[in-house]
């Protein structure tokens, strides 16, 4: 069963501006679906198009069966949202904010707190602090609550992980897997990379377009080169150096390393590739073949199309 069909949907913000391209995807019943991308990747943009806030120029939007124009007060009390900055009231309490959002959506503490108590007995401990006082995790974790408070079908989340702590987007994660484990669909959005692999399946999008869709072992199954890392304490020069390599290939930096992709016989290719470093006296130690992440799948997908 679907709980999002999305067709063509296009929007601009100006000539120049073209935030949206003919998104078109749909999400199931229970799934958790990321959409996966940089920044200015339209990611917000589609958010803010799926839970209401703004109308697409073109293409629709159906959520559990009702369409986000015509249908839209029905859309609302059938989804819920964390958006991606902090919009509770930073000068109530935490249990007055839930409070709050509970006779909001005509719900309860009573009639929910099932649903939100594993998350509940992380913040409970501070139930009578401001919210506006709250560690970045645990405001994630009150608007968390708070948007779940009158048991939603879909649960839609913008960037949540954005600004918090490691420990705290662990925590984060396995919360979202326990919600899906109760019927509720979730569609977030995330710029890391490596959260991709959390989800169901993703959509890589790249300035307003769908890259690809799939599940995160396809993606990273269907990355087409030969992936090697070397590392290299003076990354600038190296790379440099690349622009004028003899060899066919696509290179970016990792940290400390660079990651480069074959696309020839890499048992010919490797060693004219070393010979062209050692030739130009570059430094690097530690060339090793290693497995892609969804990061390089990404760059991969990104840098073909320009060929």
């Amino acid at each position: 069963m679907q709980s999002v069909i999305i067709e063509n949907v296009n929007k601009k913000y100006s000539d120049k501006i073209h935030a949206l391209k003919n998104i078109s995807f749909d999400v199931q019943k229970s799934e958790i679906f990321g959409l996966v991308g940089p920044d200015g990747a339209g990611k917000s943009t589609l958010f803010n198009i799926m839970t209401t806030l703004l109308f697409a120029d073109s293409g629709s939007v159906n959520l559990l069966g009702y369409d986000v124009e015509t249908d839209y007060l029905k859309v609302r009390q059938v989804i819920g949202y964390l958006p991606g900055v902090f919009s509770l009231y930073p000068d109530l309490t935490v249990e007055e904010n839930l409070r709050f959002f509970a006779v909001m959506y005509k719900s309860s503490l009573k009639e929910n707190m099932e649903l939100i108590r594993p998350i509940w007995r992380q913040i409970e401990p501070f139930k009578k602090r401001k919210a506006g006082k709250l560690s970045g995790g645990m405001k994630q974790k009150l608007a968390l609550c708070c948007a779940l408070i009158h048991k939603p079908e879909l649960l839609f989340l913008d960037e949540p992980t954005t600004g918090v702590d490691p420990v705290s987007r662990k925590e984060f994660w396995e919360i979202l897997k326990n919600i899906q484990q109760k019927g509720i669909t979730v569609i977030v959005s995330t710029p890391y990379m490596d959260e991709a692999t959390r989800c169901d399946r993703v959509c890589l999008m790249q300035s307003g377009e769908i890259i690809k869709i799939d599940t995160p072992f396809n993606i990273i199954h269907d990355f087409k080169g030969e992936l090697y890392s070397l590392h290299t304490t003076t990354i600038f020069p190296l790379l440099q150096a690349m622009e004028h390599c003899p060899v066919k290939s696509i290179y970016y930096p990792y940290g400390e390393y660079l990651h480069v992709v074959f696309y020839e016989n890499h048992q010919n290719i490797l060693p004219k590739f070393i010979r062209f470093l050692n030739e130009n006296n570059l430094n690097y130690s530690n060339i090793n073949k290693i497995s892609p992440s969804i990061e390089d799948c990404f760059i991969e997908l990104i840098e073909l199309k320009k060929m």
